[in-house]
């Protein structure tokens, strides 16, 4: 990566530059004015996928319930998953409380500040392993995500492809050459915090507010824009499925998926494989032994995930006795109790759920 190796000038002022801008213009973050262990791991897992103003009052809430990691450690998976709705990527939480477990089991409830050991816990990967060390203990090892890559990438003008993990190697070991003994932490966030405020993705970096332009390849040579390189995406798997808002009395049924794969052990509302018309629902369900009172259609949704894109179509069926097969819940429990992927939120007014709550 020598194309991409931060001149001497660069490794100079860039600390500099970076952490003077930091001082003046630093969001004001719950995590980051109480900076304990258990607060920056949990606000990294948080903000994985996750936009900041989105996670605020989750981190706020998921604390007041288990303030602590022995409180998270010892957590019911309903309640952990409760805590989580609308959030998304489930495995987060439940590696968050895996790894608890383990640092009540293996560390006396403390966190190690050692990354190579942070790394070892599950859930937490190189990035999460430097944030927290270098932030809630000083340790000055770099913290390298997204914001990070485009960042350097741009200030060296690489055009090295980010998605690769020899690219973020070698950022790191770039990045540790550079980073304050003293204020570590600080830089780490400093990086991201650009990444995130200035130093935009899309092709929409704002140069001309940036503190690093002075050092900045990319922009010297008019390339900002285009950097940084990444090999594209395979394309999602398109999967049509037919959702079944089945109401009884002031029930709605659920569903729990299997234990393993896409929304591992989640409460889902029943859906049948492809796109069904009216009178095969209405069928389907006279098949599974259902008295039918009514059946009309619901508006179509979508919903993407990392890898599949779910093609939703809808339809609220009255039923004058439930379904054995199903739990049935009122609006009030799944409000309240069970947690809901926020695939389905678009159904969750036909569910009698406030519109939006569980939104991402």
């Amino acid at each position: 990566m020598n194309q991409t190796l931060l001149s001497q000038e660069q490794q100079e002022l860039l600390p500099v530059l970076l952490l003077e801008w930091y001082d003046q213009t630093r969001r004001i973050l719950p995590w980051r004015e109480d900076p304990q262990p258990y607060y920056v791991w949990l606000s990294e897992i948080m903000l994985q996928q996750t936009r900041v103003e989105a996670v605020k009052p989750y981190f706020a809430r998921f604390l007041e319930t288990l303030p602590t990691i022995q409180a998270l450690a010892e957590a019911s998976e309903e309640t952990l998953l409760k805590l989580w709705e609308g959030l998304g990527y489930y495995s987060r939480v439940r590696n968050l409380q895996k790894a608890a477990r383990v640092v009540m089991g293996e560390y006396g409830g403390e966190l190690p500040s050692n990354p190579l050991l942070l790394e070892k816990l599950p859930g937490i990967g190189s990035y999460t392993a430097g944030a927290i060390a270098s932030i809630a203990f000083g340790v000055p090892v770099p913290a390298v995500d997204g914001n990070v890559l485009r960042v350097i990438s741009r200030v060296t003008a690489s055009r090295e492809d980010i998605a690769a993990p020899k690219c973020k190697r070698n950022m790191e070991q770039e990045i540790t050459k550079i980073i304050p003994e003293n204020r570590a932490g600080d830089f780490n966030q400093a990086l991201m915090e650009l990444g995130a405020m200035v130093c935009l993705g899309n092709g929409e970096p704002k140069c001309l507010c940036c503190p690093l332009q002075r050092i900045c390849e990319g922009y010297r040579q008019g390339v900002a824009g285009e950097l940084p390189v990444k090999a594209p995406k395979k394309p999602r798997k398109i999967e049509e499925r037919t959702v079944l808002l089945l109401h009884c009395g002031d029930t709605f049924a659920l569903r729990q998926r299997p234990k393993k794969g896409l929304l591992a052990g989640m409460w889902e509302l029943p859906s049948l494989d492809g796109k069904r018309s009216r009178e095969e629902v209405k069928g389907w369900l006279q098949e599974q032994g259902a008295q039918v009172l009514s059946v009309r259609e619901v508006p179509v949704a979508t919903h993407i995930f990392t890898h599949v894109e779910w093609h939703m179509t809808g339809f609220f069926s009255e039923l004058s006795e439930p379904l054995p097969e199903f739990f049935w819940a009122d609006s009030n429990a799944l409000e309240q109790q069970y947690a809901l992927p926020s695939a389905f939120k678009a159904y969750f007014p036909e569910l009698g759920l406030k519109k939006g709550k569980r939104s991402r």
